[in-house]
């Protein structure tokens, strides 16, 4: 495996000696592929791509060992990325006392790239506008450490719900605050980025709507909502409802502010000087680069298949999808911030295509170069700066990715 340093697989392990699985792929994914250009070989690689865990950061090296023995596999830890290692892919994690217990969490080395594309420093206000199902969020408030916040959106209530779960289990929730919220709409800025303009806010009484440290008791009016969305049949935020706070640290600086001043949506202007340092957007997509996701399908139905990935409406909603959240990022970004793009998608429309769009229509948008990707097993996108990871080069999941900064113009 490219850029991973030893152990070597043993070679009763090595899954290459055998013909991997081909998918038994149906014609119209097969049609797909050929639309878009892309080889359908990729998903015989299925059985080949390592599963991917990340160490809590912190962890002695012994814990490295417990969790080798208790997986019965051995950690190869992934070079270029740090905290990362490899594992077979049929080891499953979820029953392990090192997942029960916060060590690790599962995350694509691929994913994890694109992170710290992000270079997330300490003291920055950081917005994952697309966070569900959280492994990523978790990423961002390791990097963040003690300083700076995080801001998690998701248009799903029970996907964001599981990232609060997430965020508790391993500790990493004092800065963070999550809204169930339309992505494309959000426009509630970071609390301490302004915190000179709040002081006339702090500690005014206002009907009791100060924030209190955060509770897991739903107040009645909480438990109606809940109860009306659930009759509706709809798990989701209709697009022109409010944004819903569904957690707060103690540490994210709403503790004591009245609700009205930070629940206040923002302007251009006040995004340019008090917005996000730092913005993701890992878009919702076809997920034809996930391999692993696309073998699902195998025992979830390929007629799933055709509705979830091959439907043309719902390509062509998610091509607006797409550049609706990188637009809005875009928007809550300061001055001098910088935003990654993101998509598990092979294809140029989803990708190029996007950003190309995108660059078009906002002057203050340039691309920049990503760095550390000089030593990452990965290749250039279509367009200059961007970068691909795919099965064959990279050993990950496919994972298109593009770094903005967004000049004074």
């Amino acid at each position: 495996w490219r850029a991973m340093d030893s152990p070597e697989i043993p070679p009763s392990d090595r899954r290459e000696e055998r013909p991997p699985a081909s998918l038994p792929l149906p014609a119209a994914f097969l049609e797909f592929l050929g639309e878009n250009g892309l080889d359908p070989a990729l998903y015989s690689k299925a059985d080949t791509i390592p599963r991917y865990i990340r160490l809590k950061p912190g962890m002695e090296s012994s814990v490295v060992t417990e969790i080798e023995s208790e997986l019965k596999c051995d950690l190869m830890r992934v070079s270029w990325l740090p905290d990362f290692y490899a594992i077979p892919p049929e080891i499953q994690i979820a029953g392990s006392k090192a997942y029960q217990q916060g060590k690790i969490y599962g995350i694509d080395a691929a994913s994890g790239a694109a992170i710290l594309a992000l270079d997330v420093q300490s003291g920055d206000h950081v917005l994952d506008l697309c966070a569900a199902p959280g492994a990523k969020l978790c990423m961002l408030a390791d990097m963040l450490g003690s300083s700076g916040s995080l801001t998690g959106v998701d248009v799903a209530k029970h996907r964001l719900a599981a990232c609060r779960t997430m965020l508790q289990k391993y500790s990493l929730g004092d800065r963070s605050r999550l809204f169930v919220a339309d992505g494309t709409s959000f426009s509630i800025l970071p609390v301490n980025s302004n915190l000179g303009s709040m002081e006339a806010f702090v500690g005014i009484e206002d009907n009791g709507s100060i924030f209190s440290e955060w509770t897991s008791k739903r107040s009645w009016k909480d438990r109606q909502k809940s109860k009306k969305a659930k009759a509706a049949g709809s798990p989701h935020l209709p697009s022109t409802s409010e944004p819903e706070l569904i957690y707060y640290g103690k540490d994210s600086g709403l503790v004591g502010l009245q609700k009205r001043y930070v629940l206040h949506p923002s302007t251009d202007a006040a995004a340019c000087t008090s917005g996000y340092d730092k913005v993701l957007v890992d878009a919702e997509c076809t997920h034809d680069g996930s391999i692993k996701h696309i073998q699902k399908f195998e025992f979830w139905g390929w007629k799933t298949l055709d509705r979830r990935v091959l439907n043309v409406e719902r390509t062509g909603n998610l091509l607006h999808l797409q550049l609706g959240l990188l637009t809005n990022g875009f928007k809550l970004l300061k001055t001098g911030g910088s935003l990654v793009y993101s998509t598990c998608s092979l294809t140029v429309a989803q990708n190029e295509n996007v950003v190309q769009q995108f660059l078009s229509k906002h002057p203050s948008a340039e691309l920049l170069k990503i760095n550390p990707a000089d030593s990452w097993p990965c290749r250039s996108g279509g367009i200059q700066k961007t970068l691909r990871f795919d099965p064959a080069t990279s050993q990950t999941s496919g994972l298109f990715v593009a770094k903005f900064v967004k000049l004074c113009v």
